[in-house]
């Protein structure tokens, strides 16, 4: 652990009390005024720190910044089975993850605060501006056969959930097949990618890559998503992001250890905003009238076409059809 990790460290220990420029010195072993230089490097780098003379230093009541020492202050014991990395800035927690997929061990972690260049499905970007939102991407190394792999996508999903309700006072929904919802925005994106073992038919590994807004960004969303992107919670909370990604992890885990028991589908079900609910089915060949009748145990999308005929979509996206006028 670096110096810098290693002081934030110390102020996160210290929790709302401070921590006094002696103590941090002779913790990290230098002078007080090297802590000083490194506080002013933080507070570049955008933490919020308060100073008072003869007090000492600890983290402002709004600071929420992404970083290992937060991130595992609140995974607590779980940390070493994560062994989390943090980026400020990264171009894809994913695309990092799978490039390193054959030497880390399962459940490894990286957590970013911005990406330059964040993925979503179907070879689409996803928005990851700095300050506003919390990225990550795990590592799962599950020796199950390859069509069970949206299984990881389904878990994620009721993880997400969890996790906003663990952290806010919202009440998530999930839009199938990996989309969460709150107050009618969308506010978080799954992407899992994954390398199958031809001969076996299982997977060698996968990729589950997630997305936070957790604020709306301060210069708005982009026009392209401005009707629907929304942020979870509005006002800066201290740690929100360490907090929503963690508690994310730790549900993750729980639910996805065996994924062949497939428990988080009946959850999964109980989340949906769209039973009921009238919907396009998109597919290269054009967009498809439906009304979704419901989500079977497998969590695929059970529709009616309006010539009568049922389907169980096990992949794909549907957009929800506007309600007409009068009803």
């Amino acid at each position: 652990m670096q110096g810098k990790e290693k002081l934030l460290s110390l102020l996160y220990e210290s929790g709302d009390g401070y921590a006094s420029g002696n103590w941090i010195a002779k913790e990290l072993g230098m002078t007080r005024a090297a802590v000083w230089k490194m506080i002013r490097q933080l507070e570049a780098e955008g933490y919020e720190i308060d100073a008072v003379t003869n007090r000492g230093y600890r983290l402002g009541r709004t600071n929420d910044m992404v970083n290992v020492p937060c991130l595992c202050r609140y995974l607590a014991e779980e940390a070493e089975v994560f062994c989390p990395e943090a980026f400020e800035v990264i171009d894809s927690t994913n695309t990092y993850l799978k490039a390193r997929a054959a030497e880390l061990p399962a459940w490894h972690a990286v957590v970013a605060g911005e990406q330059t260049a964040g993925r979503g499905r179907s070879g689409r970007s996803f928005y990851s501006p700095s300050g506003s939102g919390v990225y990550l991407s795990v590592l799962r190394k599950p020796r199950v056969p390859a069509e069970e792999a949206s299984r990881i996508t389904t878990a994620a999903a009721v993880a997400a959930c969890r996790a906003i309700e663990e952290c806010t006072d919202e009440k998530p929904s999930i839009k199938w097949v990996n989309d969460i919802f709150v107050r009618g925005r969308k506010v978080c994106g799954i992407l899992t990618e994954a390398s199958v073992d031809l001969e076996s038919g299982s997977l060698d590994w996968a990729v589950m890559g997630i997305g936070f807004n957790v604020y709306e960004p301060e210069e708005g969303f982009p026009e392209e998503i401005r009707e629907v992107a929304g942020g979870i919670t509005k006002g800066k909370q201290k740690d929100l992001r360490c907090r929503l990604a963690a508690a994310f992890l730790r549900h993750f885990r729980a639910l996805s250890q065996d994924l062949s028991a497939n428990a988080f589908a009946e959850e999964y079900r109980e989340r949906s905003f769209l039973i009921g609910r009238d919907v396009a089915v998109l597919s290269a060949a054009g967009s498809r009238p439906a009304r979704v009748l419901d989500v079977d145990p497998e969590c695929r999308l059970i529709v009616r076409y309006e010539d009568g005929r049922e389907e169980a979509l096990s992949s794909g996206e549907v957009r929800v059809r506007p309600v007409p006028d009068g009803e």
